[in-house]
């Protein structure tokens, strides 16, 4: 459902990001786990578009999309929450979750979104910049999840968050690969996040990804040294 390809992505003449190579298939979550300033956010906005890429190809559902602009991503099947959030305060939460309906053959705010989301549904009269980090971050995929996205990219999603909500979130991701055909991807540091949610885990270290497991073959110990050095 989204290949990347020999991806490469640079800031000026320093290449970040090099050459990539990765598939998440249909239905599967896949996790990038790594230190900060790894590049995970990196890759995150040159699959977006936010950051060009130098070589290299992204495809969603064997779609080239690489040199399409952010919201031709979004019309393919591309969603983004971005590492905190970037709700928009002064609007309602109604309003924030409306913003995505823009490529969606959906009018209004479907049920589905605030049954897996009760809680902006008691707030949706209720400005965006009023609510906690974690229902900022709830409000913030459902945002993405109106635009029905056949990938949906989570950066670093549990950032500033209670443990209790990051339960509520690994919850919601896992119920919403049951209620839709959806790939999700999300970069990480919070191990214990990942492993209630990932399939595979793909591990990035400047640029580069140095470690592929499955979940149930992952060895903890392991992927702690990785995130910890």
């Amino acid at each position: 459902m989204l290949n990347v390809n020999n991806l490469t992505v640079s800031y000026g003449q320093s290449e970040v990001i090099h050459g990539i190579n990765f598939e998440a298939k249909p239905n599967e979550t896949l996790a990038i786990m790594g230190r900060n300033g790894m590049g995970k956010t990196t890759l995150f906005k040159a699959m977006m578009g936010i950051l060009p890429n130098g070589a290299g190809s992204v495809a969603v559902d064997n779609k080239r999309i690489s040199g399409m602009p952010s919201h031709q991503r979004v019309a393919s099947g591309l969603a983004y929450v971005p590492q905190g959030r970037m709700i928009f305060p002064n609007m309602t939460v109604k309003e924030n979750i409306e913003t995505g309906l823009e490529t969606s053959n959906h009018k209004t705010v479907p049920m589905e979104i605030y049954d897996l989301f009760p809680v902006l549904h008691d707030m949706r009269h209720r400005k965006g910049g009023n609510l906690s980090g974690g229902q900022q971050q709830q409000l913030a995929i459902a945002r993405a999840l109106v635009s029905d996205p056949k990938v949906l990219l989570l950066d670093e999603p549990t950032e500033g968050i209670q443990p209790s909500i990051i339960k509520d979130i690994a919850n919601v991701l896992n119920q919403i690969r049951k209620l839709r055909n959806i790939t999700i991807v999300v970069s990480e540091q919070v191990l214990s996040f990942t492993m209630a949610i990932a399939d595979r885990i793909l591990v990035i270290d400047r640029g580069r990804i140095i470690h592929e497991d499955l979940r149930e073959n992952v060895d903890t110990q392991k992927i702690s040294r990785y995130l910890s050095v």
